[in-house]
């Protein structure tokens, strides 16, 4: 059956282990209608206008025929949605235009995603300008891959002394006057800033942040565990990239870090590729962070999907040998070339995750940051038909993303 065929009129059907909330249903069904989820569970429970049709008996009166999609042993689960990722298959976000955004999200979403959000890096003022004109113009239209949902401001409000892989020449101290600019120009368009909190004028934007529904991140911090409370208590709800360019753990001084793990009023991103963070801290992470307050990120950069060599981030070159990507002095990690299937295998394979724990840390919390869960990030009757279909070896088969097939 080709492309076209599966994205016809008729209602699909896909079999597998389902996964619904906290549950696998080992004899689960799938059916999407249109753009919609219109039945998600055990074929057990199906409704009785659809139970001839799951049965494979249609009756005088009920639909006739359906596309049928069933893999043994595989798994079905909702689209992943990726809150930090810079680009993919030789391009960057900086570089935004319609190519370059068709290049990234179809990437993107051979491998999972179904939806994300185009993240900048620390860059003169007018070269965001840039990145958001052209984002806002690409999502007034249809969306042909993974759907942006906004933009992450990655910068350049962060500290010099943990620059990472951004240019501190560009480093400026936290704007309310800029963030604000950009949301009257494109209002919703930006969807979290990341910052340093113990930077000057951070207290003043992290309520505005919040009071208009912008999801404020601390990120490339030089905080103490003090300041970062005291940002918290300001609005401040989440972690980019947890345990990397921020004041590490220390049991006099519990730094950024500490603050992150034992304050719930902080959800924590994590970039599970074995690289960036040992395994037992990624573990330790998961067992701290369980109200939806742990989300699964890529931080991928231009190299995502190719081959070693030299590439850039932002405007710094950057080097990849092994899959690792780091600037050209040969330690510090610049972005990683992850992408969310790898990252979700690691968490089940590595770390010891259930699939619907990883599966809730790569789709239904990030769609509750973003607060878009009412549409997305779960398999619910009613919701977009964002699916993915696994293999017992949890390997992508198939990916649906607003109930066309990819």
């Amino acid at each position: 059956m080709n492309s076209d065929e599966l994205n016809g009129n008729l209602p699909q059907l896909l079999y597998g282990q389902v996964v619904i909330g906290n549950d696998l249903i080992p004899n689960g069904v799938v059916i999407i209608e249109g753009q919609s989820i219109v039945y998600a569970g055990s074929e057990e429970n199906v409704p009785v206008n659809w139970t001839s049709v799951v049965l494979g008996h249609p009756e005088e009166g009920a639909t006739q025929a359906a596309n049928i999609v069933r893999h043994e042993g595989g798994y079905l689960l909702p689209g992943f949605i990726d809150i930090h990722v810079h680009g993919g298959n030789g391009e960057d976000f900086m570089d935004s235009d319609s190519r370059v955004l068709d290049t990234i999200t179809s990437f993107h979403s051979s491998q999972g995603t179904t939806a994300m959000l185009a993240t900048t890096m620390t860059a003169p003022k007018e070269q965001i300008d840039q990145v958001l004109r052209e984002v806002h113009a690409y999502m007034a239209l249809p969306m042909p891959h993974a759907q942006l949902e906004g933009v992450h401001l990655e910068g350049p409000f962060i500290s010099p002394n943990w620059a990472g892989a951004q240019n501190p020449e560009h480093i400026v101290p936290p704007s309310l006057a800029w963030v604000a600019e950009w949301e009257q120009r494109y209002p919703g368009l930006v969807r979290q800033v990341t910052l340093a909190p113990e930077q000057k004028g951070a207290l003043e934007l992290i309520p505005w942040l919040r009071s208009h529904g912008i999801t404020a991140a601390l990120g490339h911090t030089d905080a103490t565990y003090e300041e970062v409370e005291q940002a918290a208590a300001a609005g401040l709800n989440h972690a980019v990239h947890t345990f990397n360019a921020m004041t590490p753990l220390h049991h006099r001084k519990p730094g950024a870090v500490g603050a992150v793990l034992t304050d719930s009023r902080i959800e924590a991103e994590i970039i599970a590729d074995g690289i960036h963070v040992h395994p037992a801290a990624i573990s330790l992470l998961a067992k701290l962070k369980q109200d939806h307050n742990l989300i699964l990120i890529t931080d991928a950069m231009s190299a995502t999907g190719l081959e070693d060599g030299h590439y850039t981030l932002g405007d710094l070159p950057v080097i990849v040998q092994d899959g690792v990507a780091r600037l050209e002095d040969g330690v510090t990690l610049a972005g990683s070339t992850l992408t969310m299937i790898e990252g979700f295998r690691y968490l089940v394979q590595q770390v010891g995750l259930s699939i619907p724990e990883a599966s809730q840390v790569a789709s239904l919390n990030p769609a509750r940051s973003l607060n878009i869960a009412d549409r997305t990030g779960s398999l619910e009757a009613g919701k977009q038909a964002d699916v993915l279909l696994l293999d017992a070896d949890l390997n992508l088969q198939g990916v649906w993303i607003k109930g066309i097939r990819k």
